[in-house]
């Protein structure tokens, strides 16, 4: 039987109540298709660097080198800037261990009403983010601080590497979906980046895809418009986060949303993470709503070569979704946590395991 190393990273808030949701299914998963997955689990978080100075231990990074995947709760709570608990954690990991693509599904579940009558069961659509270089980078500053002329600087940094690499990976995606490619663009208004970004969008062009470019905030309103119209969204690290946020909005909110921040190339390992933010103001109710965590999972299991597993475990939530009233209150029911991940797991273990 073969056997995965995980490292665990509940976080902060709701991270600690998802993760065991997700590492039930996926034990569920694995009795059925002979796999095991060990864990380690680190208690990097906000409370962390609030207890002792630091989100992780210096040798954090070495630590978890070494594991097949990353799956991360929640990271962020009041008191510590946000720019704390980003930089001092998750930064650091998608930089490190170069996780640089950040994919995002984004599907309309039956069951999950959208806030848009036009979101429909057809919108079935991958943002391809960018996620270690530019608009996030770390050059810039400040000067002058507390005086009248006080200034900040912050460049944008795009490699003609960092862009390729992920541009090659959206026509890919593309090329075995649907065939469609989007490139999220502002080269109107933003002089040297944004037309190199597109001058190489047009190198790596794929036959048998057929792409497009939009300027970003076109490209906004026509996914509140018309979002059945896209397959695969490539961008860059700002444009990537904002459009895959929206989408995900419109599918029907972020508690459902998954993401995986992955190094195609496999010399580290990837990181998967529910979209939804530590929650602060349901933390330690119980009502947390598993479905992020579980989709990442389950594209967890894809990474790791188990896509028949990640498929039964994407059909199982949905099952409950589409057929069931069982549902935490964030879509409109009252179920806990664990009712919610019970009905999942029987799904896989209808036997009772």
């Amino acid at each position: 039987m073969r056997t995965h190393r995980i490292a665990l990273i509940p976080g902060d808030g709701i991270g600690a109540e998802v993760l065991p949701a997700a590492t039930a299914v996926l034990h569920a998963a694995g009795r059925r298709h002979g796999f095991t997955l060990a864990y380690d689990s680190f208690d990097w978080s906000c409370e962390r660097y609030l207890r002792e100075g630091a989100m992780m231990p210096a040798d954090g990074l070495e630590r978890i080198r070494h594991h097949d995947a990353i799956l991360l709760g929640a990271v962020g709570w009041p008191g510590v800037p946000d720019h704390v608990s980003l930089w001092g954690l998750l930064i650091p990991i998608r930089r490190t261990f170069r996780q640089y693509v950040n994919l995002r599904p984004i599907t309309v579940l039956d069951g999950v009403p959208g806030p848009l009558r036009t979101a429909t069961a057809d919108v079935d659509l991958v943002v391809v983010r960018e996620n270690v270089e530019g608009e996030y980078s770390e050059i810039g500053g400040r000067l002058n601080r507390g005086f009248p002329e006080e200034m900040a600087v912050q460049e944008s940094v795009f490699t003609r590497a960092g862009v390729t690499r992920v541009v090659d990976y959206a026509f890919d995606l593309a090329a075995r979906r649907r065939g469609v490619l989007t490139s999220a663009t502002k080269s109107n208004g933003i002089i040297h980046t944004m037309p190199f970004w597109d001058e190489i969008v047009a190198e790596r062009a794929r036959l048998g895809v057929t792409w497009s470019q939009e300027h970003i905030d076109a490209l906004a309103a026509k996914l509140v418009l018309h979002p059945e119209r896209f397959d695969v969204i490539v961008a860059s690290n700002l444009f990537g986060d904002i459009l895959s946020d929206l989408a995900a909005a419109v599918a029907g909110g972020i508690g459902v949303a998954p993401a995986a921040n992955l190094n195609p190339e496999r010399e580290f390992p990837s990181m998967f993470e529910p979209v939804h933010g530590s929650a602060p103001d349901i933390a330690g109710t119980g009502v947390a709503n598993p479905v992020g965590a579980i989709w990442s999972a389950a594209m967890m299991l894809d990474h790791l070569g188990h896509p028949e597993a990640g498929d039964e475990v994407r059909a199982a939530f949905r099952a409950v979704l589409a057929g069931t009233a069982i549902r935490t209150p964030d879509l409109g029911g009252r179920a806990t946590t664990g009712e919610f991940t019970r009905e999942v797991v029987q799904r896989l273990e209808p036997a009772g395991g």
